[in-house]
């Protein structure tokens, strides 16, 4: 019996807190994206794992997809805010802005923002789009 869409998302969920390499994760991603298009929370993940599989192209255009079903979530702001920054376009401010809005508006999201900060410090500690957000996160 094919595994729904949800188990797929937990499953890759779980393997990438487990520490799996995000270029192992993308076609489970992709798959679920693929199988549920509207889902806002599987294309900001696709978009994060691009980014940190140095696919800043396809990270925006999954990024893109997030932000359009989902305006009010600030973490597919900030991926597509980096995924900008990676491929030098312009109107990253305006993601910024509306992400520490959020951010602001409901301190659950400060906390799961800030860890994917960390998280993602962790996968690539070198990481100056994502430190540049960060920065100006704190700033705002």
């Amino acid at each position: 019996m094919p595994e729904t869409v949800e188990i797929l998302f937990e499953q890759g969920l779980e393997r990438y807190n487990a520490g799996e390499d995000p270029a192992t994760l993308l076609p489970l991603f992709k798959e679920v994206c693929e199988r549920a298009p509207k889902s806002s929370p599987a294309w900001t993940c696709l978009s994060w794992l691009y980014l940190l599989d140095n696919k800043p192209s396809q990270a925006y255009k999954a990024a893109q997809k997030a932000v359009k079903l989902n305006p009010q979530d600030p973490q597919a702001r900030i991926n597509i805010a980096i995924a900008m920054l990676e491929t030098a376009q312009s109107g990253v401010r305006q993601h910024v802005e509306t992400a520490s809005q959020l951010i602001t508006m409901v301190p659950e999201l400060k906390e799961e923002v800030e860890r994917n900060f960390e998280d993602g410090l962790s996968r690539k500690p070198d990481w100056k789009s994502l430190l540049r957000v960060k920065q100006w996160l704190a700033e705002g």
